[in-house]
């Protein structure tokens, strides 16, 4: 599309979302319901098709060719998307090649590919401040707190309505910065991940019965690895009579997509202090809330901070079966994290007291990685027990020789057994040096 195109696509957008405004404010003054989604992209588009036949006035008034119905088609669909959408971001968003995408300013747009590639495109904007004001429209339109975007507030985290996370900062970055981050809800269950190589058969039985067993278990990995999606494969196996409470910085498990798989369940979202520097609601602080809904089970969407301490609790409280992500390079280093994380809550606990804790709570530690573009299970530890400074486990999983999971050091007996009682079959740790496939 032109340059002078764009110029028509900024104007007439400008004109549609004033219209737009004017409805919503209409409405909410005289009581009426606000138009649903479908429905205000009719009421936009039915504008817009005035004003192109505007355009298509003035063209002819002064000789010009009018477009053809190709080209019209082209632009009503670029005003809908600067509109309601994404502007020129949104036909990258649509591409189902395409995990995540990487703004900076009208310098540079990147994208990674589901298969692991980084793709270098065209700029989705012609100057740095078109890319801040696209942001500002997205917060207005996503929220239902306030979302500013400006040097006092230089940076935004919120949710695109289909699922989609977006990360936005200025002033403290060298341009403008867009990070999105797909969310492929489709993948959403054990079975759809072994087929994409995440895990294979036996540690998919393995990991139903330990979801089964209500075994709390944290996934761990690097960004990008696959932690959401494996926790919320996970928790589509949880039984559909148990409670649910989620816990997140933005909805990415999107459990209210799942409502045939979990009818009784609550998400919980944190928010950030308005202008006056109020109403801030913490991780720590939905945690304490979520215990207080009689939860079955807590799952935390990633892990970070001080929250490590309250969904410990909770989980050596008697809400087994709890789960979390959070960032780590491998198994082994989750224990000592979340013992920082804890001292963040200011118990005053002694590091001893700590890892009795973390032994009691935690039962299984996994850890995903990407090898070779492909994310894969790449171990998974038993927590045994607590020794002093020291968290005692087994690696009951460990890397093979391409790095994919294999079956490692023996299971206790009594855990065995336990994942034995919901459909585990020992069998499967029978071959120590292959890759399960159905």
């Amino acid at each position: 599309m032109s340059r002078t195109d764009q110029h028509e696509v900024i104007a007439i957008a400008q004109a549609v979302g004033e219209a737009l405004a004017d409805d919503r404010i209409g409405r909410s003054a005289t009581g009426r319901p606000s138009l649903g989604t479908a429905d205000e992209r009719e009421f936009a588009r039915s504008i817009m098709s005035r004003h192109l036949d505007a355009l298509a006035a003035r063209h002819l008034a002064i000789g010009m060719d009018t477009m053809t119905a190709d080209e019209e088609l082209e632009l009503g669909d670029a005003v809908l998307a600067r509109v309601l959408g994404l502007g020129r971001i949104q036909p990258l968003l649509e591409r189902a090649d395409v995990n995540d995408i990487h703004i900076r300013g009208a310098a540079s747009t990147w994208l990674k590919t589901t298969d692991g590639r980084r793709v270098s495109v065209a700029p989705v904007v012609d100057t740095d401040e078109e890319l801040i004001e696209l942001v500002r429209l997205v917060a207005a339109r996503a929220g239902r707190s306030e979302r500013r975007f400006d040097a006092a507030n230089p940076e935004l985290n919120l949710q695109l309505p289909d699922g989609s996370r977006l990360f936005a900062t200025m002033e403290v970055s060298s341009r403008p910065s867009v990070i999105i981050r797909r969310h492929r809800f489709e993948l959403s269950s054990l079975v759809e991940l072994e087929e994409h190589g995440l895990v294979d058969e036996a540690l998919s039985e393995f990991m139903t019965a330990a979801v089964l067993a209500k075994r709390n278990i944290v996934i761990a990995g690097g960004t990008g690895s696959g932690k959401t999606t494996m926790l919320r494969a996970l928790l589509n196996e949880v039984p559909a009579d148990e409670r649910i409470i989620t816990i997140e910085d933005a909805y990415e498990l999107g459990l209210d997509r799942f409502e045939d798989l979990h009818p009784d369940y609550d998400m919980l979202q944190s928010r950030p202090a308005n202008i006056e520097g109020r109403g801030a609601i913490s991780m720590v602080d939905l945690t304490r809330m979520a215990l207080r809904m009689d939860p079955d089970r807590v799952m935390v969407g990633e892990v970070r901070g001080a929250e490590a301490f309250p969904m410990l609790m909770a989980m050596s409280q008697g809400n087994n079966g709890s789960m979390c992500t959070m960032h780590a390079d491998s198994t082994r280093t989750v224990f000592p994290k979340l013992a920082a994380y804890v001292s963040m809550a200011e118990t005053g606990l002694p590091v001893e007291t700590v890892n009795l804790l973390l032994a009691t709570a935690l039962h299984f530690v996994v850890h995903i990685q990407t090898i070779a573009g492909i994310r894969r299970v790449v171990s998974i530890r038993e927590v045994v027990d607590a020794d002093g400074a020291r968290i005692v486990s087994n690696e009951v999983f460990k890397p093979g020789l391409d790095g994919r999971a294999v079956p490692g050091y023996p299971l206790r007996d009594a855990t065995l057994s336990l994942l034995e009682e919901h459909g585990f079959d020992p069998a499967y740790l029978d071959k120590p040096d292959g890759w399960w496939n159905r």
